[in-house]
């Protein structure tokens, strides 16, 4: 997670005003009062000039002798509330310059303390010691301001996310994670996508945490707003490599990868065109294969001949179903189950023939008797995905159950029809 920079110590100084002339007594009115009554309030000369000093050597950046010209101040006894209030408020000025956070922060929480602020400063100030502390990595300060800052009512958009990261990296990881899971529920409620910081601060909550469902579950959230391949592949091999997720479903497992990122590797063709070879679907196995030619994986090195043979097979396949075709709608038509009807229906979509393909599936649905009818409806969605029919795709993915993987492969096929990888 990288973590957000500001700069504080402008935005204090644009709040404390530090080139605002003094008010000594007998001579200059007071410009800082927040109401009438403390308009007739001045300095002494002997914490005045000091002051004054102070402030001519800010003009010429040089803080630390800046600082010790405050400090002649310290010596002065019985300061009016008045005057403690001023010296504070220029040495947290000069301390924020010379990168004294300590300093910087005590003075201004005085400063605040003081109740002589207008509300306006006060929320300037308020917010800008939360940035001051989370700049300085002392989260648990910047906790208690942004807190503050977000209960007097601040404005500033980033205030919630700097007190929300503030938790983060103050290792309270629980807390981070309800406040992030409250604004994105807010977000999603109100109709707007979540924003790619939060739902990374999500991922990376679950992964400090080491929470391997949450980290899987806030990976689909973040891949569903933002899309990207690495967050495919991370999220299909934590799938793959969950407890109870069953061998049979590796087919979908790579037909859900080569719709979502595309297969990569020879390797990955051939697995995959050999699975569908062997459950009776070689359009789809000619199908891979052809994508694997046509980017270059496929088709040369030590493996160029076996590949070739295995694409003679698909060819094979698909003129043996060809001929035999309607004496196979007979026999599937026939049985007193649909599994035959779902398996010649699927064969049908994956070349090409969506309309009789699907409603052999539609009918061998709804005849039922089968044995895994999970994967039914997940392959009758795969089938309305590559028809084009993208309503009644996720009309039946979000009627998929099941503990052993179907169900997560529906729910991420829900996500990569709804968000496509550009």
């Amino acid at each position: 997670m990288s973590k957000l920079r500001f700069a504080p110590i402008f935005i204090l100084l644009a709040a404390v005003g530090v080139t605002t002339t003094l008010p000594l007594a007998g001579i200059v009115p007071l410009v800082h009062a927040a109401d009438d009554s403390a308009k007739a309030e001045t300095v002494r000369p002997e914490i005045g000039v000091p002051l004054q000093a102070a402030q001519a050597l800010l003009k010429e950046e040089k803080y630390k002798e800046a600082l010790a010209k405050i400090a002649e101040t310290d010596a002065v006894g019985n300061k009016t509330a008045f005057e403690s209030y001023t010296v504070d408020r220029l040495r947290g000025a000069a301390a924020a310059r010379a990168g004294d956070i300590k300093l910087a922060g005590s003075s201004f929480e005085a400063v605040i303390a003081s109740g002589r602020l207008t509300a306006d400063e006060q929320a300037k100030i308020v917010h800008a010691l939360g940035s001051l502390y989370y700049d300085a990595e002392d989260y648990p300060k910047a906790i208690i301001w942004f807190t503050r800052s977000l209960k007097e009512g601040g404005s500033d958009p980033q205030t919630r996310t700097l007190l929300i990261q503030s938790y983060y990296l103050s290792n309270d990881i629980p807390r981070a994670t309800s406040e992030l899971q409250k604004d994105i529920a807010a977000d999603e409620s109100a109709g707007r996508a979540p924003s790619e910081q939060t739902l990374k601060l999500l991922v990376s909550c679950a992964l400090k945490a080491n929470d391997k469902p949450a980290y899987l579950s806030s990976l689909e959230k973040l891949n569903t707003y933002y899309p990207k391949k690495e967050y495919w592949l991370d999220i299909l091999s934590r799938v793959q490599n969950k407890p109870g997720f069953s061998d049979h479903l590796t087919l979908d497992l790579y037909r859900l990868k080569a719709a979502a990122v595309q297969l990569q590797t020879s390797g990955e063709f051939t697995d995959v065109a050999q699975l569908a070879l062997l459950a009776g679907f070689p359009a789809e196995a000619k199908k891979i294969l052809d994508q694997g030619y046509q980017s270059g994986v496929l088709g040369s090195g030590p493996d160029a001949a076996k590949q070739k043979r295995l694409r003679d097979q698909a060819n094979k396949g698909i003129a043996d179903d060809q001929r035999t075709m309607a004496q196979s709608e007979a026999s599937v038509s026939s049985t007193k189950e649909g599994t035959g009807q779902l398996n010649l229906g699927y064969a049908l979509v994956t070349a090409g023939q969506f309309d009789k393909g699907l409603a052999l599936m539609e009918s061998g649905l709804k005849k039922g008797g089968l044995k895994r009818p999970e994967d039914a409806k997940l392959h009758l969605g795969i089938a309305y995905q590559m028809a084009g029919q993208k309503d009644k795709a996720i009309q039946i993915f979000k009627t998929v159950q099941g503990t052993d993987g179907v169900a997560d492969l529906a729910r991420l096929w829900l996500i990569q029809v709804n968000h496509p990888l550009n």
